[in-house]
């Protein structure tokens, strides 16, 4: 059998949250959904009815590395760093800040937060989803920095707590490592071993990068629910119809 080109795939519902039970079959999280299989095209369309895919990755990205099209879904662009000065989320952007990776991957989180382009991104998928209420799958390039983000949104909305955040956040560098290791691979005498060095820090995900845009909501906006009014621009009752439609009560 061949083996899958999804990387870092899960459905992120499933789990106890605030008052129930947050839906599982709707919110997939994965990598970029390049050169898919046949059976990797099965395994999300007829397993996983999948009907919408958010791909948050930038045009350039999408150009060089299309996804795959699948029949009967539907795929968005959102590309929610558009706006965003020196981030960090693409390949070619870890390896620009590979002389202080650690400080790049956490302006990205504050980005995430801040620019124009993630609080527009993240308000039209989160909207979308909440009128789609199917299963939709979003991703970015490795599915850790603006897909990790946004699983984290989806998963506060819902009343999950900090631990079960993290949890799922940090699940991608055991997900990742096969990936990342035949990247660093593909990459050894291309570049130079600082670069390297820079890649293997800048592919894994850190509690402390998801910790920084926490911070910087409250920083700048004093509170999650606010954050949501102000930042994303959702109406003050979205987190109760979020809840309604994506929690089952217990």
């Amino acid at each position: 059998m061949t083996a899958s080109k999804i990387v870092n795939f899960r459905d992120i519902g499933g789990i106890p949250v605030a008052g129930g039970t947050l839906r599982p079959g709707i919110f997939l999280r994965s990598g970029q959904l390049v050169d898919l299989t046949p059976e990797d095209v099965d395994f999300l369309v007829n397993k996983h009815h999948l009907k919408e895919v958010f791909d948050f990755r930038s045009k350039k990205e999408i150009e060089q590395q299309p996804d795959t099209t699948m029949p009967g879904v539907k795929c968005q662009n959102i590309d929610i760093l558009a706006s965003a000065t020196n981030s960090s989320a693409s390949i070619e952007d870890m390896l620009l800040h590979a002389d202080n990776i650690t400080e790049g991957m956490l302006n990205t989180y504050e980005q995430l937060v801040l620019s124009e382009s993630a609080q527009k991104g993240y308000h039209d998928f989160l909207t979308e989803a909440l009128n789609l209420n199917e299963p939709l799958l979003f991703h970015c390039f490795a599915g850790k920095d603006r897909t990790g983000f946004g699983a984290a949104l989806i998963l506060k909305l819902a009343g999950a707590s900090d631990d079960q955040i993290y949890a799922d956040y940090l699940k991608t560098n055991e997900m990742r490592k096969a990936s990342n290791e035949e990247i660093i691979n593909s990459l050894q005498g291309k570049i130079s071993a600082e670069q390297i060095k820079a890649l293997q820090v800048a592919l894994n995900v850190d509690k402390s990068y998801l910790e920084r845009a926490f911070a910087t909501i409250n920083q700048h906006y004093g509170s999650f629910a606010n954050y949501l009014t102000e930042a994303l621009d959702l109406d003050e009752n979205f987190q109760t119809k979020f809840k309604q439609t994506f929690v089952i009560p217990k």
